[in-house]
């Protein structure tokens, strides 16, 4: 879920769960079912094709979440709970294929120093006041993520396709970086400043 939108603190509604309610269940799931992910990886080749069902599954959890909480407006719980769940899935599929000898560590750890300054520079720059919506560049470095991560695990990638997942996985970490400068020019911006009801997720 990206952009600025006013908080929905309303999760339930009579008769059930509200829609803003059923994406926070699906981030949580995310959030919950990656480490299982990252527990059949090692597996690989014969759980190959588990992790990468896995992996599919959840990425289009991701998009599946954000376009629920669009129609309805991000809740308190969600502005905080979907990032963290990218995060820990993407950031933790790498460090899983880092530890199996798949990825190379520098690419990772890039991606990873980029992620905490800018999640950190967020949660200060937000109690100033300050939302700045995510770039297309931010977007198109999570789709160079995922599908890096998943030809890494697809078995007919894994092993004849390597350039094209070294490839992508590059390409992220450039995105990741360019990205990232425009974030901290825009949140420099005074016409960013906001009332404290938005928030960028």
């Amino acid at each position: 879920m990206t952009g600025d939108a006013t908080i929905d603190t309303t999760l339930d509604h009579p008769g059930g769960l509200s829609i803003a309610s059923w994406a926070n269940l699906i981030t949580t799931t995310r959030l919950l079912l990656s480490p299982v992910m990252f527990w059949v990886i090692p597996a690989h080749p014969r759980g190959a094709w588990i992790a990468f069902g896995l992996w599919f599954v959840l990425c289009l959890s991701d998009g599946f979440d954000g376009y629920i909480a669009r129609r309805r407006g991000p809740t308190t719980a969600g502005a905080f709970l979907d990032p963290l769940a990218d995060k820990v899935l993407i950031l933790g599929a790498m460090f899983t294929l880092v530890s199996t000898g798949v990825f190379w560590v520098v690419p990772v750890i890039a991606i990873a120093v980029r992620e905490l300054v800018i999640s950190v520079y967020r949660v200060i720059v937000s109690g100033k006041g300050i939302s700045v919506p995510a770039s297309k560049l931010a977007k198109y470095k999570t789709v160079c993520q995922q599908l890096a991560v998943g030809f890494a695990l697809l078995p007919w990638t894994a092993l004849d396709a390597t350039v094209l997942w070294i490839s992508l996985l590059w390409a992220a970490v450039a995105l990741a970086y360019v990205s990232g400068g425009q974030y901290l020019y825009h949140a420099r911006q005074p016409q960013n400043s906001v009332t404290p009801a938005t928030i960028v997720t």
